[in-house]
C-alpha cells in the first residue's frame, strides 16, 4: 500500500466535499478583543473575530492575566507530572474546591480539557458499573460519544430533547438495571437548551443517574454562573455535572462535579486522568480567578445576553436566515458545505471578519452554517459591519434568504 498516497487522497476527498479546514493564523490583542491580527499571504491585517468560545472575553481579563503571571513567578511553568505523581499543586486543590462550591456539590475533579473530562468520566462510569446502560441524546458532543463508545457497555440513543422518546427508551430497560441519562444543557451548534428538570423527572421515575454537560453554559447562566441547571433550580438533581474552563472562563481545562464518592471513584479509576500530566499551575490559577470573579459579577453575562439578543434582531431585520436559538449561540444557515466555506473566506478576505464554517460532521449535511458568538466586547459598529457584509455576500452569491 502507498501510505502517503492514501493520506493525500483522503485530504483531496475532504477538499472536494468542501470540508477541508484551514486554520487562521491569528494574534489576539489584549485590550482590543474582538480585534485580532491575521497573519496571512498578504502580510498582516486587522480582523474582527466572531466565532470565539471565549464568550465573555475573560481570556483578556486583567484579573485572570495577573493571576496567571503571578503563579508563574511563584511556582514556575509546568505542573511536573501527573496528579498522582507530582502534578497536584495547591492551585489545583483550590480550583476544585471553588468548582464544587460553584455547583453546590461535595467535590470536583479537574482534567486537562473538557473533551478529556467527558471521555474519561463516561468511559469509566459505563465500564465499571455492572450492566450499565448509557442513554444518550442524539445531538451529544463528540467527546461524550467517545466516552460512551470507550465504556464498551450498552448504549441507547434518544431523539434530541425528545422527552417522549426518552421515556419510551427508559421503559424498555429493566427498572433495577443501572442506567445513566447523558445530555447537554446548551447544544452549541443549534443554541437550543435541554429541558433539564423534565429529564430529571424521568430519571427519578426510572431510577437513572444523570450526566449533564454544561460546557457552553458554565459562567453564562445562573446567578453565579453555574449554568442552566442553576438557572432552572436543578443542580441538586444532577449526578454528574461536567464543565469546561476554556469557554466562558477564558482559559483551558475541564472538570466534573458531584458527590465525594463519585469524584473519588473517577479519580481512582479513569485512565484519562491518571496518566495525563496535570494542567500547568498558572492555568489553574487563571481559571480559579475567572471562576471566582464570575461567581460575584453578573455584568459580563448581562452584557453578553444583550449583545446576543441585539445581533439576533439585526439578522432578522436584514432577512438573513438566522436559525432559532434559545441561547447565546447565533447560527446562520447556509446549507451547502462549499458555499459555507466560500462565505467565510469572503468575509475574511473582503470584509476582515473571521468566522469559521461549520460543516459535517460537526453538523448534519445540508445544515452547514455560520456560528456567530457575540460577546460583551462586540460594539454596535462591529455588528453593523457584520450585517452589511453578510448582506453583500448573500446578494452577490444569490444565497437563499430567510423564509
Amino acid at each position: 500500500m502507498n501510505y502517503e498516497q492514501f493520506f493525500a487522497d483522503q485530504i483531496s476527498a475532504l477538499k472536494g466535499e468542501g470540508r477541508y479546514r484551514v486554520f487562521a493564523d491569528l494574534e489576539r490583542q489584549v485590550g482590543a478583543f474582538p480585534t485580532a491580527t491575521s497573519h496571512n499571504a498578504h502580510g498582516t491585517e486587522e480582523v474582527t473575530v466572531w466565532c470565539s468560545n471565549d464568550y465573555l472575553g475573560m481570556g483578556q481579563n486583567e484579573i485572570v492575566r495577573t493571576a496567571m503571571k503571578d503563579a508563574i513567578d511563584k511556582v514556575g511553568a509546568g505542573a511536573g507530572g501527573t496528579r498522582n505523581i507530582s502534578g497536584t499543586t495547591h492551585y489545583h486543590v483550590l480550583l476544585e474546591e471553588e468548582l464544587a462550591d460553584l455547583h453546590g456539590t461535595e467535590a470536583a475533579l479537574v482534567f486537562t480539557s473538557g473533551y478529556v473530562a467527558n471521555e474519561a468520566a463516561l468511559s469509566t462510569i459505563g465500564a465499571h458499573i455492572p450492566e450499565c446502560v448509557l442513554i444518550s441524546d442524539s445531538d451529544n458532543h463528540a467527546s461524550m460519544i467517545a466516552g460512551i463508545r470507550h465504556s464498551m457497555t450498552e448504549k441507547v440513543i434518544f431523539a434530541h430533547n425528545d422527552l417522549v422518546d426518552l421515556e419510551r427508551k427508559l421503559q424498555q430497560i429493566e427498572i433495577s438495571r443501572p442506567k445513566v441519562i447523558v445530555f447537554e444543557s446548551v447544544y452549541s451548534m443549534n443554541g437550543d437548551i435541554a429541558p433539564i428538570n423534565a429529564i430529571c423527572d424521568l430519571a427519578d421515575k426510572y431510577n437513572a443517574m444523570t450526566y449533564l454537560d454544561e460546557v457552553h453554559a458554565v459562567g453564562m447562566y445562573g446567578p453565579r454562573g453555574a449554568g442552566v441547571a442553576e438557572r432552572d433550580g436543578a443542580m441538586s438533581r444532577i449526578t454528574v455535572i461536567q464543565g469546561t474552563l476554556a469557554k466562558a472562563y477564558g482559559v483551558i481545562g475541564g472538570y466534573i462535579a458531584g458527590s465525594a464518592a463519585m469524584i473519588d471513584f473517577v479519580r481512582s479509576y479513569a485512565s484519562g486522568f491518571i496518566f495525563t500530566t496535570a494542567l500547568p499551575p498558572a492555568v489553574a490559577a487563571g481559571a480559579l480567578a475567572s471562576v471566582r470573579h464570575l461567581k460575584i459579577s453578573a455584568v459580563e453575562r448581562e452584557q453578553q445576553q444583550e449583545r446576543a439578543a441585539t445581533l439576533k434582531r439585526l439578522l432578522l431585520e436584514a432577512n438573513l436566515p438566522i436559525m432559532e436559538s434559545a441561547s447565546h449561540i447565533v447560527p446562520v444557515l447556509v446549507g451547502n458545505p462549499v458555499l459555507c466555506k466560500q462565505v467565510t473566506d469572503e468575509l475574511m478576505e473582503r470584509h476582515h471578519i473571521y468566522v469559521q464554517p461549520i460543516n459535517y460532521p460537526t453538523v448534519p449535511k445540508g445544515t452547514e452554517r455560520l456560528r456567530l458568538t457575540p460577546g460583551p466586547l462586540h460594539s454596535d459598529s462591529d455588528m453593523a459591519h457584520l450585517i452589511r457584509s453578510l448582506q453583500e455576500i448573500w446578494d452577490r452569491l444569490a444565497i437563499k434568504a430567510a423564509a
